[in-house]
C-alpha cells in the first residue's frame, strides 16, 4: 500500500476486535514513532495492552469499544505543540493503516487520568490528545468534505501539484470533521492557516501532511511548516 493509497483507504475507526497487534507490526510502528520524535523533537509513546483509558464513561459516550491499544501525543510546551504533533501524529496514522491497522483521532472521550498512569510525562511537556488504534471491526466510513475552493486560495493559476496536495488535504481527518484550516498560493510557495474552533491547530498539522504527500513537496511553505 502506498502513502496516497492509505490516505483514501483509512478512516476513523471506534470499534475494535480482541486480536492483538503482532510483535512483527509494533516493531514497524515503534520505529516510525522513533523516527517522528527525532524530526519533531517530540515524546510520542506508544500504549499496548492497556483497556483502562478507554473504558468508561467518556468513552462509552464516544462510542469506543474494544480499545487495548493507543499512542499518545506528548511533547514540550510551546506554541506549535499541537500543530506538531498533529503532523507527526498522522504520519503514524497512515504508518498504521499501511500495516494493517485502525485508528481513530481522540481528544476528549478517554479517561486522561487513567491514560497518564501509563504515559511519561517530563517536566515541561504536555500530553496533547491520544490515537485508538488496533484492529477494527469495521474499516470506517467516508464523511462529508468541504470543497477545494472551500479551503483554499491562490494568487494566480493553480498549478497541478497544489490542486493535488488539496485533494490530499480534504481527507484529512479533523475535529468534528470541521475542516478549518486555509491553503494559499503565492508564487510557488505555501501558507497554511488554521481556522477559528476546538483544536484546529492539531487538524492544521494532520491537513499540512496530507498537503505535502498529495502534492509530492516538502519544500513548498513560504515559512517554515510550524
Amino acid at each position: 500500500m502506498t502513502i496516497l493509497e492509505a490516505i483514501n483507504q483509512r478512516h476513523s475507526v471506534r470499534s475494535y476486535t480482541n486480536k492483538k497487534i503482532s510483535k512483527e507490526i509494533i516493531s514497524e510502528l515503534q520505529k516510525e514513532i522513533d523516527t517522528c520524535n527525532k524530526k519533531g523533537n517530540l515524546h510520542i509513546q506508544l500504549i499496548t495492552n492497556e483497556p483502562t483509558a478507554f473504558n468508561g464513561m467518556m468513552a462509552h459516550y464516544g462510542k469506543f469499544s474494544g480499545v487495548q491499544n493507543y499512542i499518545a501525543l506528548v511533547g514540550k510546551k510551546s506554541a506549535n505543540l499541537e500543530e506538531k504533533c498533529g503532523y507527526y501524529g498522522e504520519r503514524i496514522v497512515l504508518k498504521a493503516q499501511m500495516l494493517g491497522l485502525n485508528t481513530c483521532w481522540v481528544a476528549l472521550t478517554f479517561s486522561k487520568n487513567k491514560a497518564k498512569k501509563n504515559i511519561k510525562i517530563s517536566d515541561g511537556e504536555k500530553l496533547t490528545l491520544v490515537i485508538s488504534l488496533g484492529h477494527g471491526t469495521t474499516q470506517g466510513v467516508v464523511h462529508k468534505s468541504k470543497t477545494a475552493d472551500a479551503v483554499s486560495k491562490a494568487n494566480g493559476q493553480k498549478p497541478d501539484w497544489f490542486d493535488s496536495g488539496i485533494k490530499a488535504a480534504l481527507l484529512a481527518p479533523t475535529a468534528m470533521n470541521q475542516q478549518k484550516f486555509i491553503f494559499t498560493l503565492d508564487g510557488d510557495k505555501v501558507t497554511g492557516k488554521a481556522g477559528n474552533g476546538f483544536y484546529t491547530k492539531i487538524d492544521l498539522g494532520i491537513a499540512k501532511y496530507h498537503f505535502e504527500q498529495g502534492a509530492g513537496k516538502k519544500d513548498i511553505w513560504k515559512n517554515s511548516r510550524f
